[in-house]
């Protein structure tokens, strides 16, 4: 979906970025048709640009438009063929993992990649698990549909519950929540931040030592987990639960440095949540990229995980289709995935990543935690678009549950159907998630289909789930409702969504920001495109 133009849809119509609206050259778009209508924290110029506006207490609605591969600013590849298989009988594992190994040992182009393996229509029992984990390789089907005469069908067939992922893309080991946890320093580069209060939006904030970096670096913003910050977010928020503990929950960014000026270090992407000194002495270092991989993709495949019981049950196969795990800038993209325990596409220690036009359907796992994940942002998850996706039978059909070390996360105009529980920050100060055009229906019975607030002592007294994150026209479909709530130090966001929209909760917590529901013509229609337009704008 990575926009390759500079206009983003607004109701009746396209808007250009720059071009000028009737009602003068400054007017609000708004004033173009009167049924249309705009945010409060968030208006759109008669040219095209945005205009934010902060509360009360310095709270804003953030900036999401660094989402998905290369930042959105690059369209996702088309990758030639390096190699092209058929299957063969029996295990398919060995014979596709050597011919991954051969594109891998291919040179890198001028483009940045080795080449594409093109999988031949057919059958591919995978009992093990096909490693991407070389830079510029692409795994390509010839389709996503279950006909193996016409597509690329991958029968995952391993019988252990703990069985990895049928693919795993990245540097990682295993697909569990990373291997490097971006702890790798670059020795005499760490430095303090000195500005006292670094707000949701920016990305400018002075330092100790500014000598120690230089732009282009890879850096990470380290946030740490005091008491003081502790006891003003109420402890983590987890009624009656045991509150978080001091360390459990840093806040960390991925980032590069665009510029070092003085004592003024300026990164790519703005923050999610506010970083105040006298709470928590925040600090940078260049990140060693250990074992990073970049440029993958998988793509035009259908990933069907075998299994023998009950499919509310059973749970000896196949956790995951695809796994992106210590990864930069890859993608998966018109992928179906059926019949895993825990996930259809997962990310973990990944950066600009796209899922596109994906689907992650009837799920085998009983219902209960720690499953059923169709789409979902793990540990050290930052700027990933998943956008035009499908899932059935999830308990969390969309999540992010990378607690405080993953936000960015935009779910454009996703498809949520069948729900057993929320799409949602899951837990820990997740923050920065936009749920932008979703949609939930035919929930399976009256719940909470989208929730952006508390989840109090559910689970490992995951408390504030999601932080400074936005339901932008979003639809729940009855009996499904969406609910929203303010966490200490901090808003959520629900504007121009349809359905049953509220504050009222599993846990009572004060209402967040909620403007305009069950109201039509909300301008613009996409917080995320409005954003990328406007970013790409200001830039050229």
């Amino acid at each position: 979906m990575t926009l390759t133009r500079r206009s983003f849809l607004v109701a009746g119509g396209t808007v250009a970025a720059g071009a000028a609206m009737p009602g003068g050259a400054e007017g609000d778009v708004a004033a173009t048709a009167s049924a249309s209508w705009q945010a409060a924290p968030v208006r759109v110029t008669g040219r095209g640009r945005l205009v934010y506006r902060r509360d009360g207490d310095g709270n804003r609605l953030p900036d999401f438009g660094h989402a998905g591969y290369h930042c959105g600013e690059r369209p996702l590849p088309d990758v030639s063929p390096a190699r092209t298989v058929g299957p063969v009988d029996g295990d398919n594992t060995g014979h596709l993992q050597a011919a991954l190994e051969a594109v891998g040992r291919l040179p890198l182009g001028p483009d940045g990649f080795r080449g594409a393996l093109q999988l031949e229509p057919g059958e591919y029992p995978v009992a093990g698990t096909l490693r991407l984990n070389r830079d510029g390789v692409v795994l390509r089907g010839a389709g996503s549909g279950s006909d193996p005469a016409t597509n690329t069908v991958v029968r995952g067939t391993g019988t252990s519950h703990l069985h990895p992922p049928v693919i795993l893309a990245g540097g990682a080991d295993t697909w569990g929540p990373g291997t490097t946890l971006w702890a790798g320093q670059v020795p005499g580069t760490r430095t303090d931040i000195t500005t006292d209060v670094v707000g949701v939006g920016q990305r400018t904030f002075r330092v100790a030592e500014p000598g120690v970096l230089t732009s282009g670096d890879n850096v990470v913003i380290v946030h740490p987990c005091t008491a003081a910050w502790l006891a003003a977010v109420d402890g983590g928020g987890t009624h009656g639960g045991p509150p978080w503990r001091v360390g459990a929950e840093p806040i960390l960014y991925n980032r590069y440095v665009e510029a070092v000026d003085g004592e003024r270090v300026t990164v790519d992407v703005p923050l999610f949540a506010t970083l105040r000194r006298e709470l928590s002495p925040s600090y940078v270092y260049r990140w060693d990229r250990a074992r990073l991989v970049r440029e993958v993709g998988v793509e035009d495949l259908h990933i069907d995980i075998s299994y023998a019981g009950q499919p509310d049950q059973d749970e000896d196969h196949a956790g995951a289709g695809v796994a992106l795990s210590l990864v930069e800038d890859a993608w998966v993209r018109n992928c179906t995935v059926r019949h895993f325990w825990f996930s259809g596409v997962r990310t973990t220690e990944t950066t600009r990543a796209t899922i596109e036009n994906c689907r992650a359907f009837d799920p085998v796992s009983r219902l209960a935690g720690s499953r059923r994940y169709n789409f979902a942002a793990g540990p050290y998850s930052q700027q990933i678009l998943f956008a035009d996706c499908h899932a059935t039978e999830g308990r969390h059909n969309f999540v992010a549950f990378g607690r405080s070390k993953t936000s960015g996360i935009v779910f454009l105009r996703c498809k949520g159907e069948g729900s057993h529980n929320a799409s949602e920050g899951h837990a820990g100060w997740s923050q920065g998630l936009l749920y932008d055009n979703h949609r939930d229906v035919d929930p399976h019975e009256a719940m909470v289909t989208l929730l952006l607030g508390c989840r109090g002592n559910y689970g490992t007294n995951q408390g504030w789930a999601a932080v400074n994150s936005v339901a932008w026209n979003c639809t729940a479909g009855a009996p499904g409702r969406i609910v929203v709530q303010q966490p200490p130090t901090a808003q959520n966001y629900a504007i121009g969504c349809t359905g049953d929209v509220s504050g009222i909760g599993p846990f009572t917590e004060p209402a967040g920001w909620i403007e305009g529901s069950n109201r039509p013509g909300l301008l613009p229609a996409s917080l995320y495109e409005a954003q990328l337009v406007d970013r790409l704008a200001r830039t050229c």
